[in-house]
């Protein structure tokens, strides 16, 4: 693994690179050790030099957006982090009701876009942290609806190198699931197929939306989002409460107190903390209800259990 080597690469196509950067910097989560190297690539065409460069150096490569659904090991990430942003973040409308959104672009400003233009069918993703990249990689969903009802195709950048694309079928979209999840394909760029809208319409829904996630998610606190996915005719929150665990806390991690279905960082949570109380959880409401709870979150690092 040459890294001297894939930075002074890196630097002559114009990313930055930097060396042992804290992954808990760039978290939801605020946890996570520090990456060997992490690469800003702001286009396509860099992020596929720097894939192509990690294959040729042998060094492991980690594409990240906003880092909203990771849990980063404490001991960090051996390998090259490369970061999605710049113009791989533009947005811009294509031919009536389409919209073309990089991967890197929050999936707050592709709903404030949308909205700008009078385009509804994404209201559910307003207040769901993460990249746009990141909903369409997990077919990222809320509130009745889903990436799935409005993703058209995603180009990509596949393990060899090449610029590729999937649309309607080849996307393989099921809960919290797309064929990116297995494939070793970076999502580069979205299109989206949106329906006229009233303006105060999409603002009402967008805005009452948003009050229910106030209401009912502990947003003021660092978490990853929901941990559990949801078993076949239940909910996890629900489930997790119902065993008692509500505010049960190991080190820095929490359940949360407002919605059980979340863990929480209250405080100098740890990789490990995390890790802990997932198992704790997972062993009580299987000993109590006899569901196995199945991770919604990413685990990332050199050891899994933190």
């Amino acid at each position: 693994m040459d890294y001297t080597a894939l930075k002074s690469y890196a630097e002559t196509l114009g990313c930055v690179c930097r060396e042992q950067v804290p992954m808990s910097e760039h978290t939801s989560f605020a946890i996570g050790g520090p990456a060997d190297l992490f690469l800003e690539a702001p286009h396509e065409e860099d992020l596929g030099n720097l894939l192509a460069a990690c294959r040729k150096w042998e060094i492991p490569a980690f594409t990240l957006g906003n880092g909203s659904n990771l849990l980063v090991s404490d001991d960090g990430i051996r390998g090259a982090v490369l970061h999605i942003g710049g113009g791989l973040a533009d947005i811009r409308l294509a031919g009536e009701g389409e919209i073309i959104c990089g991967a890197g672009a929050k999936l707050s400003r592709l709903c404030a876009f949308a909205l700008e233009h009078s385009l509804t069918g994404l209201e559910f993703a307003w207040g769901i942290p993460g990249s746009a990249g990141g909903a369409a990689f997990m077919n990222a969903g809320a509130y009745d609806s889903e990436m799935k009802n409005v993703l058209l195709s995603c180009r990509h950048i596949g393990p060899d190198g090449a610029v590729g694309r999937r649309e309607g079928e080849a996307l393989d979209l099921s809960y919290r699931h797309s064929a990116y999840a297995d494939s070793g394909e970076v999502i580069t760029e979205l299109r989206l197929g949106l329906r006229p809208g009233e303006p105060e319409a999409i603002r009402a829904r967008m805005d009452e939306l948003m009050a229910r996630r106030k209401s009912k998610q502990p947003l003021e606190y660092p978490s990853a989002g929901s941990v559990f996915k949801r078993p076949a005719g239940n909910y996890a929150g629900a489930l997790i409460e119902q065993c008692g665990l509500k505010g049960y806390t190991i080190g820095g991690a929490q359940v949360s107190e407002k919605h059980a279905g979340f863990i929480v960082n209250i405080g100098g949570a740890t990789c490990s903390d995390v890790r802990r109380l997932i198992a704790h959880i997972q062993e009580q409401v299987f000993l109590q209800t006899g569901i196995e709870l199945q991770t919604e979150i990413k685990a990332v690092g050199i050891k899994q259990n933190g």
